[in-house]
């Protein structure tokens, strides 16, 4: 495993999915060290750049989750100190990150996603009912739920608008009321398809990461044709945003059985209930192999 020289895992950093990054970055760690690879944790701060030229990395592994790592900051650095890094580039690592952006995107594209309306203050709150209820409400540039809330009232719109805008924009998305789904891409492979069941109102922050009652079914119960067809959605989506790597596309069925996009994650999680290596299991990949195929990206291998 010489040909990766030293490699940086970078994890933990400054967004509120700092926690799940921690976990998520200390099993890639154990994964790399496991088959051989010098690989070195860095819990991803404002010393960062001193760290990188300091130890001089020949490759990074990122696994940071939400703003300043998944959304092209990091990825910029990496690409301005010439090391080369997993996953997306910057611009479709910023696209992806800005739900309002990924949504121009796949509509320019003829990817279904739900209808929108950018609430940029509570004057607008009128214009989000318009889309119908339920509706969810959801800051524009975090992930794993944050900051998510789901309504069926007007009376509730101003109570999850202000939860959202405590970080940043926000957005009201008509709410699909059908199953949910999740596929991971590796490479240019649609991993098998997870279905999602959670006693929940839906898949948020506790549900993701919290609860042991939430169920995850691979395979996911839809018939070969529909499989494919999700398969089919996650890779246009995917490619749409120019992404490359690894990635992992959450979709929602209606209740006639129509699939809409909701979102690419471009450094999906990476812990014990995490979606991507469930998928890789399903496919007969070990945690091990599925880490050693996305470093292996970084030097076009795949």
């Amino acid at each position: 495993m010489t040909k990766y020289g030293k490699v940086a895992v970078l994890y933990g950093g400054l967004s509120s999915e700092r926690e799940v990054s921690l976990k998520s970055g200390s099993a890639v760690l154990a994964a790399l060290l496991a088959r051989g690879i010098d690989a070195h944790g860095i819990d991803v701060g404002p010393d960062l750049v001193e760290r990188l030229i300091a130890n001089r990395y020949d490759r990074a592994f990122i696994v940071l989750h939400g703003r300043l790592g998944e959304d092209g900051c990091v990825q910029g650095l990496l690409e301005t100190l010439g090391i080369p890094y997993t996953g997306s580039r910057v611009s479709a690592s910023a696209v992806a990150m800005d739900k309002v952006l990924s949504k121009a995107v796949w509509r320019a594209a003829s990817i279904p996603t739900p209808d929108y309306q950018i609430l940029e203050s509570e004057a607008q709150l009128d214009a989000a009912a318009a889309l119908g209820f339920p509706l969810i409400i959801k800051p524009i540039s975090e992930g794993s739920s944050i900051g998510v809330s789901k309504v069926r009232t007007n009376a509730e719109i101003k109570v999850a608008y202000q939860k959202a805008l405590t970080f940043g924009r926000v957005i009201a998305e008509r709410c699909i009321v059908g199953p949910e789904y999740t596929c991971a891409i590796l490479g240019k492979e649609a991993l098998p398809v997870i279905r999602l069941e959670t006693p929940h109102d839906f898949y948020d922050y506790e549900a993701k990461y919290l609860l042991n009652s939430t169920r995850y079914h691979c395979p996911s119960g839809l018939s070969p044709q529909a499989e494919r067809e999700v398969q089919s959605l996650a890779q246009s989506a995917f490619t749409a945003l120019d992404a490359r790597g690894w990635g992992r596309v959450d979709i929602m069925a209606d209740s006639q059985g129509h699939f809409y996009v909701l979102e690419l994650n471009t450094v999906p999680g990476m812990t014990d209930h995490s979606l991507v290596p469930m998928a890789a299991r399903a496919a007969g990949m070990s945690f091990e192999t599925l880490v050693g195929s996305i470093l292996a990206q970084t030097l076009g291998e795949l």
